[in-house]
């Protein structure tokens, strides 16, 4: 499966700091130091809707990571997977009465627009599910042949007591893991079930929908958690730097995923830090596609929406946090934009080597984009207030809004 293309990162004088993150498994700040090349997992989209701004958010904060890094001098080894066939996919076919492989393609076309005008670095690997098939099924054979998984009426569970650090990457007490498991996609009430928790591996072949040989498996499909794992130890191994994705992710998924990892190699941790960006609402409820409350990527560039405020407004919150999605919101970000680009536009202006380090140290500091935004609107306050002399700084400024934050001034 083919990505999107990259658009171009200007080359910025000096070098980048090394970043400091949150990691939801700790609880606290992590110093990442990736070596020469750093590598990120980040869960992609199940392909039965359009990109909302509640993915743009996330896919924007995984972005950051990646620019930051850039910017050390650092290569940078992402990997992304599209989860292109799962319920919510074949739910959504039937309801529509359309083939589901046309489906996930016509929707998966259509992120790759929405992250191309947003400007968001593509991964190096983007690989979907179903072609992942062939290196999930031994994975599923070697848990289940170690012990570290069972059959129950055909179908493979992974045992989650089969790791000890099961529950490191939540957090979580068991009755809320239990909760959280029937509320996302678990069966933590199937009879049979060695713990309620346990998620599945490989779905025996259902009547009516689709399915692949899994060699000693029987005909089936691969349950979530162990794609995205067969995806990330084939391309990244275990110890990679970031595992990211929505916060509503941590579990099950990445908690699961965890827990397959490390069952199977015997390695500790599967990732380095697990980052989780914050959800976002409309009307006061979160974003989903199960409450039909979303705002379109789309829907707001045929509108003729520039995407760089698109863009700005995603900014404009801290990645963690959980926000709302206005008009006001947009409209603040529209204005930022015309300002910043009136800025940019003058021959010359005050010197923007202190700003560039600003967003610089604010990025680095987790991700801080409410920060580096507000050093660069006293940058433009104070051209527009009375210039400056440096003909070179708007240039600078511009180069460093884009690199950094990709965002095209």
């Amino acid at each position: 499966m083919h990505a999107w293309p990259a658009s171009e990162v200007p080359a910025l004088p000096g070098k980048g700091r090394d970043l400091r993150i949150h990691d939801t498994a700790t609880g606290g700040s992590v110093a990442l130091d990736p070596g020469p090349v750093a590598r990120i997992y980040v869960c992609g989209i199940t392909p039965y809707d359009a990109t909302h701004i509640g993915h743009a958010a996330t896919y924007n904060a995984f972005d950051l990571v990646q620019r930051v890094w850039l910017d050390t001098k650092r290569q940078v080894h992402y990997v992304q997977n599209v989860t292109d066939v799962d319920d919510p996919l074949l739910e959504r076919a039937v309801r529509d009465n359309v083939d589901w492989v046309a489906l996930a393609e016509q929707e998966t076309a259509l992120f790759r627009e929405d992250m191309t005008a947003l400007r968001m670095l593509p991964p190096r690997h983007y690989i979907g599910a179903v072609e992942a098939i062939p290196g999930i099924v031994p994975l599923v054979e070697r848990l289940r042949d170690s012990g570290a998984a069972y059959e129950l009426e055909g179908d493979v569970y992974f045992s989650v007591e089969a790791d000890p650090h099961f529950g490191g990457v939540s957090g979580l007490d068991a009755a809320t893991m239990r909760q959280l498991s029937a509320e996302r996609g678990g069966d933590p009430d199937r009879p049979g079930k060695k713990n309620p928790l346990d998620p599945m591996l490989w779905m025996a072949a259902r009547e009516g929908e689709p399915s692949w040989d899994g060699g000693s498996l029987g005909r089936g499909r691969p349950g979530w958690h162990i794609e995205c794992v067969a995806i990330a130890l084939d391309h990244l191994g275990m110890g990679f730097d970031v595992q990211g994705g929505g916060s509503d992710l941590a579990f099950p998924h990445h908690e699961m995923g965890a827990s397959h990892a490390q069952a199977l190699t015997g390695e500790f941790p599967m990732a380095k830090a697990y980052v989780h960006a914050g959800m976002v609402a409309l009307d006061g409820e979160k974003m989903s596609k199960s409450k039909g409350n979303l705002v379109f990527v789309s829907t707001l560039r045929r509108a003729g929406v520039d995407p760089a405020a698109i863009r700005l407004a995603l900014l404009s919150h801290h990645y963690r946090a959980d926000w709302e999605w206005t008009d006001q919101v947009l409209q603040d970000a529209l204005a930022r934009l015309e300002r910043w680009r009136a800025a940019v536009s003058r021959p010359d202006g005050p010197s923007a080597e202190a700003l560039v380090e600003e967003v610089r140290e604010a990025l680095a500091n987790d991700l801080d984009a409410p920060a580096a935004l507000v050093a660069v609107d006293r940058w433009a306050a104070l051209q527009e207030e009375r210039g400056g002399t440096d003909e070179g700084a708007p240039g600078v400024v511009s180069r460093a809004v884009d690199a950094l934050m990709g965002v095209a001034l």
